[in-house]
């Protein structure tokens, strides 16, 4: 599964009154895991950015002078973006003016949505929190995302709290497995690994009780509104009693 997270930062508010993308920022997640694999850009939109934009992300016009176009990189974008999933908070804004870069480039674009599937987490925010703040600081706030470094909005930096983000409001854990490079030193040391004794006394179950199973419950609501499957956990439970018996058996 390849999701790529996205932002930008632009000149104005409307793409529909001409204004341009100036900054572009994706970071790629590789079934839920961050990759090295980033696409950022700088980009000269030949024209004056609006004051209050300025006053929003701190790039200036003279800054820009010596950077590319967007024509210069608007095919390893595409080739970036083909065919992954699209994570953008508030998407309409950046798809809105991706679209537009594209279209003055080429007439008969279809639109960036023709080639990405895109999840708009603002939308999803407000789902999961109806009637709460749901810009991004109330996110880091809301899921403990360290946003110390966001005095100014940039896109890289927006796109890389935003992945947090989206991994901590879909379930938090971003990977099931191990590092390789930890499994190997694991592997190393297995001579030295020693095994509990036998006759241990039993561990101690503590059962849930009816307030946290309902919390529970609530938690598994959550993550399947987000992602729109069921949880492996309710799969697990549909599978019939003798999956139950047998996780019973281990906790046990």
């Amino acid at each position: 599964m390849r999701q790529i997270v996205l932002d930008t930062e632009t000149t104005g508010l409307e793409a529909q009154d001409g204004h341009r993308i100036i900054e572009i920022g994706c970071v790629e997640l590789l079934n839920r895991r961050l990759t090295p694999n980033r696409f950022h850009y700088y980009l000269n939109p030949d024209r004056q950015i609006d004051q209050g934009a300025i006053e929003v992300h701190g790039i200036s016009n003279e800054s820009l002078l010596d950077k590319p176009r967007f024509h210069d990189i608007a095919d390893d974008l595409l080739g970036y973006l083909q065919g992954a999933e699209l994570i953008i908070h508030n998407a309409p804004f950046d798809v809105g003016f991706i679209d537009a870069e594209f279209k003055r480039l080429n007439a008969r674009w279809q639109g960036i949505a023709s080639h990405c599937r895109i999840t708009d987490t603002l939308q999803m925010a407000r789902r999961l929190h109806p009637g709460q703040k749901n810009n991004l600081d109330a996110l880091c706030k809301r899921y403990t995302v360290d946003n110390s470094q966001r005095e100014l909005h940039g896109a890289l930096l927006d796109a890389e709290i935003l992945a947090e983000v989206y991994l901590a409001m879909t379930g938090g854990q971003t990977t099931l497995g191990l590092d390789q490079e930890v499994a190997n030193s694991l592997g190393e040391q297995a001579d030295t690994v020693r095994r509990l004794d036998a006759r241990r006394p039993a561990l101690k179950v503590i059962r849930a009780d009816a307030q946290e199973t309902t919390l529970h419950q609530a938690r598994l609501d959550a993550i399947e509104s987000a992602t729109g499957q069921a949880s492996v956990w309710r799969q697990l439970q549909s599978a019939g009693p003798q999956v139950e018996e047998e996780l019973t058996a281990v906790d046990e």
